[in-house]
């Protein structure tokens, strides 16, 4: 087993990998692999960061980072944001995604990147040292203010880098997904039914 950087020969294993691992977990179908494959042409791309877990199974991990923007009033400044993070279903609850997270968290902070944001379970993030952005006054565009958003978190590597006052960050652009685009691209995958499940963040 091989934690290495993606190359282009994977793509479509990774895809596959990523359709698989999302498939109607937070919404009926999927839509991640469909940010994975277009953040790859982005300008908010960090391909030094792309990197996979690869077995004599084949790749069995994924794990993208892309830079988004921070609002602070009239100022704009980017920022990396981790996800999507993917791993075989056969191969889930084994550590894997651990491997990934902190073999990239270590490059970021190599990098001097100042801090990472991530939208997801704080239960599983807040063990590689991930906090509410909220504490550093950091929100996700579209949530409430008056709230704290504990799945909308921050790891801070440089203090000395955080600004004070209220930001508001918003993720690339390629997150915007058109559900009509996804739909198309599925085509070239093999079917899977589109099932609603307790527990989805979105119900169609």
């Amino acid at each position: 087993m091989q934690i290495r950087l993606e190359q282009e020969r994977d793509y479509l294993e990774v895809e596959n990998l990523v359709r698989d691992s999302f498939w109607n977990v937070y919404r009926p179908g999927a839509y991640e692999h469909f940010i994975v494959h277009n953040l790859r042409s982005d300008e908010s791309f960090i391909a030094d960061l792309a990197y996979v877990i690869e077995d004599d199974n084949g790749i069995i991990g994924h794990i993208s980072y892309s830079k988004g923007e921070i609002r602070y009033g009239d100022d704009v400044a980017s920022a990396v944001i981790l996800g999507p993070l993917s791993v075989h279903t056969d191969f889930q609850n084994r550590g894997l995604g651990s491997k990934l997270v902190n073999h990239t968290l270590q490059i970021a902070k190599d990098e001097d990147i100042p801090f990472v944001l991530v939208v997801g379970d704080e239960d599983y993030y807040s063990r590689f040292g991930f906090e509410s952005a909220s504490k550093y006054n950091l929100y996700l565009e579209g949530t409430d203010l008056a709230e704290e958003n504990p799945f909308f978190m921050i790891n801070v590597f440089d203090e000395s880098k955080i600004r004070k006052d209220l930001g508001i960050f918003r993720n690339p652009e390629v997150f915007d997904v058109d559900e009509d685009e996804v739909d198309e691209f599925d085509r070239q995958f093999e079917y899977r039914e589109k099932l609603v499940k307790e527990g989805q963040l979105v119900f169609e």
